[in-house]
């Protein structure tokens, strides 16, 4: 059974979904970072580069947008001045601006409402001609645009799915009518933020519980699974003076994947590095030495290890090229016990992802569509310190962490004096702009003492409650 986590703090959203209590996924979204995947806007083209078969689009942010330019997608006559409508495929990175495409599509929780094409098509996990047959009969379908039937549409009755369609298509003409009455660049339909994603596409039958801590959501989510016919979820709010994730143990669960090293339990081990061009998986067997034979230990690390990669890709949200460098192999049948577990993994992933058979060199390979950041690029960033050889948890998040520390604390006692220990990597940073680390950690009111120890990756936060204690930590004063 499937369990469903959010919190939201300030300018952040977590959402971790649990399986059979253990983490499968997690999403976090940064308010103000961007265009998001899923988002609609009017954008004007800005440059055309036929060398590369792309059309650089102004969405009104900072950074132009890039289009690549296909015949099927019917975008390649235009030219430099044109104004079209625009859907976000992925966010921008670094100095790489968001890409788009012209081919934008609505979508609802059974159905997708489409502008590419004026067909109804079906995702191709259904499997049953009977309701694809009642469908095509049955579905009232307007005929300017295409409509895509979701999995999840085969749990309810055609009147559901033509209730949606019918809602969806009001969009689609309010859309169409203010891209037409709008001379700027402009944002179109904004339904696409990890929440919404997360009770469109998490949410099914199979999940029984979703805690949230922020009312305002609690409120929208309780009103958005009332409404849905094929689920029975428990939805909660968390009052709790520790905040939600720390109070469940997911804050812990997820500074854990900063460690590169993955133990399994039969003994072995996998290791995750990130390349430049890719990500590259390396599985050994460790301390798997409870068969006398190399074939059969070689075959149950690589069954477990090509479960637990899966888990930790989702997990991780590794995307792009992936190499996995199996223990080596040449039976045919556990090759393919191996693919067949690898693909089970992903069978019910939103991102798109392909696995490949193993290569001459007992490699397998996977193609893995990137939607939102992996969890490094939330957590980690080059160290100042080494001159970025190495990295370190980012400051920002740190902060956040004694920021919740801080206030879990606060809830129990009055605290006046704060002393915490952090990594002298973070030294610099803090000391150059103190009243900014005062403001982040939410301690602007406070007296902050802070010790910067060598080689530390946690943190401590300790109230100072007594007068020699204070005394005793004055040389570690650094604000109020």
């Amino acid at each position: 059974m499937k369990e469903i986590y959010i919190e939201r703090q300030e300018e952040i959203l977590r959402i971790a979904i649990k399986e059979n209590n253990k983490l499968k996924e997690c999403f976090i979204e940064e308010e103000n970072s961007g265009p998001v995947p899923g988002e609609i806007y009017k954008g004007v083209v800005k440059n055309i580069v036929p060398a590369i078969k792309c059309a650089f689009i102004d969405i009104g942010h900072n950074k132009d947008c890039y289009m690549y330019l296909d015949e099927k997608f019917h975008n390649t006559k235009i030219k430099k001045g044109d104004e079209l409508i625009v859907e976000v495929l992925k966010e921008a990175i670094d100095k790489k601006g968001a890409k788009v495409t012209s081919a934008f599509g609505i979508p609802g929780t059974y159905c997708v409402v489409v502008n590419m094409n004026k067909n109804i098509s079906f995702s191709k996990k259904i499997n049953n001609k009977d309701f694809e047959a009642l469908v095509e009969r049955s579905l009232i379908k307007p005929k300017d645009i295409g409509v895509m039937i979701r999995t999840n549409a085969a749990q309810v009755d055609i009147n559901t799915l033509n209730d949606e369609v019918e809602a969806l298509y009001e969009i689609y003409k309010n859309l169409i009518k203010r891209s037409e009455y709008s001379r700027n660049p402009i944002l179109l339909f904004s339904n696409a933020g990890a929440l919404n994603r997360t009770l469109r596409d998490i949410l099914d039958k199979n999940t029984f519980k979703i805690v949230l801590n922020n009312e305002s959501d609690f409120e929208y989510t309780r009103k958005n699974t009332q409404t849905r016919s094929d689920i029975d979820v428990k939805v909660e709010l968390h009052n709790e003076s520790r905040m939600l994730f720390d109070y469940y143990g997911i804050e812990k669960e997820l500074l854990s994947l900063r460690n590169h090293r993955i133990i399994l339990k039969c003994g072995g081990n996998i290791v995750i590095d990130k390349t430049e061009a890719m990500y590259v998986i390396d599985i050994n067997s460790g301390k798997n030495i409870k068969s006398r034979s190399l074939q059969k230990t070689a075959q149950t690390t690589n069954i477990e290890a090509a479960s637990e990669i899966a888990r930790q890709i989702r997990l991780r949200n590794l995307s792009g090229i992936i190499i996995i460098d199996f223990i080596d192999t040449d039976d045919p049948d556990v090759r393919k016990s191996i693919l067949s577990v690898l693909r089970d993994g992903f069978g019910d992933d939103k991102n798109k992802t392909v696995v490949y058979p193993f290569t001459e060199l007992n490699l397998v390979q996977i193609a893995r569509r990137r939607r939102g950041k992996s969890i490094y690029e939330f957590i980690e960033e080059p160290c100042t310190v080494c001159g970025g050889k190495s990295s370190r948890v980012k400051l920002a998040y740190m902060q956040f962490l004694i920021r919740n520390e801080i206030f879990k604390i606060n809830s129990e006692q009055v605290l006046l004096d704060i002393y915490i220990e952090i990594g002298e990597v973070y030294k610099k940073d803090i000391m150059d702009n103190v009243l900014e680390f005062a403001r982040q950690i939410g301690a602007i009111e406070n007296k902050i003492y802070v010790n910067f120890i060598p080689h530390l990756d946690k943190f401590k936060v300790e109230s100072l409650i007594f007068a020699n204690q204070i005394r005793n930590l004055q040389t570690y004063k650094i604000y109020g």
